[in-house]
Order: structure tokens, then C-alpha cells, then sequence
């Protein structure tokens, strides 16, 4: 403080002279589609607040799900007006399908669409399913069908749901537009987040998309904002790869203090809880088909190489462990070819990755964004549905990363979980489940660790540790303000 006084024109503020200040948190994997899922219905399993600060009450039964959604289709006017609901969870309802036939008896003339919680599979209605023409002869990896050949409405990962694609344009968690963005942005002051990442978009491809994001995240934006191009894993992409790289490392140079461009994003495989993940032997718990590939390897080998090239950070989508396996395959390939000290690219979620995967990992210089928030939000079911006790105890293994030196973040994949990195922190120190049961003991991490990963750690994989994830000279002063040390937190809270 001495030393800072000296500073010409030097202040001191004591506005919160009685709270804890920290860096502002870093979330280095959100979706600004986040603050676009509000405005239609939520239908999830547990309690969840908007960013207006309204309380949502979780459905915790299939009918208490399919009476909010007749609540919200009377309140509809147009007949063929789209009922939009998000949330669903059906491993919480174990043989209890709700799909086309379910909900039909919300409404057999208005079109519905579901989305799960994980965004990587949706249920739809029957009108729907007539729409676009989707019934036996239908051939597209991700279509469910029951035992006599006929879709029942589920859509598993992007080929299948690219299908209804039109239907929902402009509202899904991977679209955006002004008001979007604001409420995004409110979430991050909720929570004390001064730095977002909007993990994956299309808008990028064309003037019109750059124009929003430019066009609202200015100097009054009340946090920094990364934009990641959707590389590759979600549909055909409007440019060619080198189109699309060499645009990037034009719009890197618009990039401001508010607002980041030049970064990609590559989908590779789906959700966990979804049972979309690919998972290396013995794959999933009790006999569970392996998941689904968003990409095959040689277009992701292609893709990740040209962004590699172009001098550009990648971050990739890899959920299960024969995912992270790949992505280790393809990054040394492309390293041993096309050397690049410090590149930084990072797997994200990284839930199964092994400890052989890390010492890889740190081999390669590629980092882990942790998706420590599953061992509430889904550790029970990891332990006794989808992977088993053993490898839900090694799952999220931040503490693992850390021994073998890779750099790690947190995150929450925001609107998957709730944006709060004070929540990541909890549950990377914890390792609690909802019913209370500790998955891994060995794997939990000190408070001074989780907070070094939610500030700094996201910080180092976005590039941006130079301005902002610690408090020093040099860097912009962002700070959360908090009313309780977090260092208090014991491990067993």
C-alpha cells in the first residue's frame, strides 16, 4: 500500500476495507447461451436461480416435469407456437422414458422441443418428428428407436439433432443475440466473475455475428468476454478450416480489452450422463452401448492441425478417456510435425482422463479445464449408474493433474451447471455427492489449489494470465469481493 501511494494521482479506496477481496474469477468454459436458456422453460432436476435472481424449482418427477410444460403451453398463443424447455435430466428417472410419446399429451399439434441438461441430446414430440420427415427409414447416427424400428423422439448429439436444427434457431444454448449477452454478463457479476468465455459459436463466420458481440461487449460490459469459434463437431461448417482459421487470426487483431477473439473450440465426443461419452474398456457400467462420436477422428485430425498452424488456441470437448486418448494421439502427431512451444491447448471436461493420460498430458504442455461441479451434480449416478464406484473415484481428478503437473481451471460449463467458481472450488475440495458420499478421496485438492485454478489457472489457459487471474501491478483491476474468507473452508465441509 506504501509503495502504491507514491503513484501519481494514487487513491485509496475503502469501500471494502471490511470484505475479502480476491481476482476476479476466471471461468474459462461457459456458453453465453447461458443467459438465452431463460427465456424458455426450465424443466431440471434441482433448484436453479436466473440471472434475474428468480428461483426455478426442480421437477423431481416425470409428471411434475410434464405439468410445467402444460403450465407454459397455455400460456402460448399461435397453435403452431414452438414449446422450448430445457433441463431435462432422465437419469434421474430410471426407466421412465419421456420422449415423443410423453409429450404428446402435452400437446399432439404444437410442436415441443426438450433439451437435456448436458445440451448434447434433446426430446422432441411427434409433430416434430412428422415435420422433418424423421421415421424408419431414417439412417442418422443418434436417432433412438424403439424395438419395432420407430423414432421415439430422442435425438442423441449434433447429427441427430441437426435434423430439427430449423426448429429452434436463435434459441439454444449455442445461439445468442443482445439480451443474451447482457444476462450472461449479470450472471458473472452475480457470482464475482469478471472474465466469461462464450465456448463455442458460429457467429463468427460472417459480419453480422461479429457485429453483435462488438456491438455489446464494449467498454461498459460488465466483464471480459473470449469468444471461441466452433471449430468442428456440431454440423457443416460455412467455411473451408483454412477460411475459417485465417478469418480468426484476422478478428484476433479486433480483439479489445473487453473482448478476445482467434481461439476454437473442437466437439469430439458427448455427455457422460447421456451415455454419449466414449469410454475406453471396460465402457460404461452394467453393459451400456459406448457413446457417440461428434467427429470422426481424421476430420478432427484435419481440423485441430489447420487451427494448430494458424498459430491459434484450441480447446477440445473430450468427456470420456478413449476421447482424451485421441486427443493426446492427434496433439503429439500434429507437435511432432509442426513444433510450437507454449500453445497451451487444452482438454476440456477431461472427467476420465487417466493418470497415465496426465503424465502424457504434461509431456505434451496441454492443460486439463476440470469439470469438478459432476461430483455433485451427477456423482451419484456416476458411482452406481453410468461408470461405477471405482472409476467415479477417479473421475475429475484434479488432484492427479496437479501431482503430474499439468495446469488445471474449473469450470461450469454454464448453463450445464450454474456459473459460480466458489461452487467448483467447494466441490474440487470436497468431493461430495448429493446424498453426501465422498467420490475419491485421494483426489481432493486444497482451498489455496481451487482457487489458484478458478483464477489464475483459467487465466494461463485462455492466454490471458498477463492481465487479469492474480492481483498485481500491471494487470486490470479486477477483483471479487466476498464477505468470507474462502481459505476458512476445511476440506470435510
Amino acid at each position: 500500500m506504501t509503495e502504491l501511494k507514491e503513484y501519481p494521482g494514487a487513491v485509496v479506496d475503502e469501500r471494502y476495507s471490511d470484505s475479502v477481496l480476491l481476482p476476479g474469477f476466471v471461468e474459462a468454459h461457459s456458453h453465453a447461451g447461458s443467459g438465452n436458456v431463460w427465456a424458455n422453460t426450465y424443466v431440471g432436476y434441482m433448484d436453479r436461480i436466473d440471472p434475474d435472481g428468480r428461483r426455478w424449482p426442480g421437477c423431481r418427477t416425470v409428471d411434475e416435469i410434464l405439468e410445467r410444460l402444460r403450465e407454459a403451453e397455455a400460456e402460448l398463443h399461435a397453435p403452431d407456437e414452438l414449446l422450448m424447455a430445457w433441463g431435462l435430466d432422465p437419469i434421474y428417472f430410471p426407466d421412465q422414458p419421456l420422449a415423443a410419446e410423453q409429450l404428446d399429451m402435452v400437446s399432439s399439434n404444437r410442436p415441443i422441443y426438450v433439451s437435456h441438461t448436458n445440451g448434447h441430446v434433446c426430446a422432441v414430440n411427434s409433430v416434430v418428428l412428422e415435420r422433418f420427415g424423421i421415421n424408419q427409414s431414417t439412417r442418422v447416427d443418434g436417432v433412438v428407436k424403439n424395438e419395432n424400428g420407430d423414432p421415439t423422439g430422442e435425438l442423441q448429439e449434433f447429427a441427430a439433432m441437426g435434423l430439427v436444427a430449423e426448429l429452434t434457431e436463435g434459441r439454444g444454448v449455442l445461439n445468442t443475440n443482445t439480451e443474451a449477452l447482457i444476462r450472461f454478463a449479470q450472471e458473472g457479476v452475480n457470482t464475482g466473475t469478471t472474465t466469461l468465455t462464450d465456448l463455442g459459436t458460429t457467429a463468427l463466420m460472417d459480419d453480422e455475428g461479429v457485429d453483435l458481440y462488438e456491438s455489446v461487449v464494449r467498454d461498459d460490459y460488465p466483464a471480459r468476454l473470449n469468444v471461441f469459434h466452433f471449430g468442428a463437431g456440431i454440423g457443416q461448417p460455412t467455411l473451408s478450416l483454412q477460411e475459417a482459421a485465417d478469418r480468426l487470426v484476422h478478428l484476433r487483431d479486433e480483439s479489445t480489452g473487453k473482448l478476445r477473439f482467434g481461439n476454437v473450440k473442437l466437439m469430439l465426443d458427448g455427455s457422460i450422463q447421456g451415455f454419449t461419452a466414449r469410454l475406453l474398456a471396460p465402457g460404461y457400467y452394467r453393459d451400456q452401448p459406448n457413446g457417440i462420436w461428434n467427429i470422426s477422428p481424421e476430420e478432427f485430425k484435419a481440423a485441430f492441425e489447420t487451427f494448430h498452424r494458424a498459430g491459434l488456441l484450441v480447446h477440445v470437448h473430450c468427456n470420456g478417456d478413449q476421447t482424451t486418448q485421441l486427443f493426446l494421439d492427434i496433439l503429439e502427431e500434429i507437435l511432432t510435425s509442426y513444433p510450437r512451444p507454449d500453445h497451451r491447448h487444452t482438454c476440456t471436461h477431461s472427467q476420465m482422463t487417466t493418470a497415465a493420460q496426465y503424465r502424457r498430458m504434461a509431456a505434451l504442455g496441454a492443460c486439463a479445464n476440470i469439470f469438478a461441479n459432476h461430483i455433485w451434480a451427477w456423482g451419484d449416478q456416476h458411482i452406481d449408474v453410468t461408470v461405477g464406484p471405482d472409476r467415479a473415484a477417479r473421475m475429475n481428478a484434479a488432484a492427479t493433474a496437479l501431482r503430474t503437473g499439468v495446469p488445471i481451471s474449473l469450470h461450469s460449463d454454464t448453463p450445464v451447471t450454474p456459473l459460480g467458481p466458489l461452487q467448483a472450488v467447494k466441490h474440487a475440495v470436497t468431493r461430495k455427492t448429493v446424498s453426501g458420499r465422498v467420490m475419491g478421496e485421494f483426489e481432493k485438492i486444497g482451498v489455496q489449489e481451487a482457487l489458484e485454478a478458478v483464477t489464475i489457472g483459467g487465466a494461463y489457459m485462455l492466454k490471458m494470465d498477463h492481465e487479469v487471474g492474480s492481483i498485481e501491478s500491471g494487470k486490470f483491476a479486477d477483483l471479487a469481493v466476498l464477505a468470507e474468507d474462502p481459505l476458512m473452508l476445511r476440506r470435510n465441509a
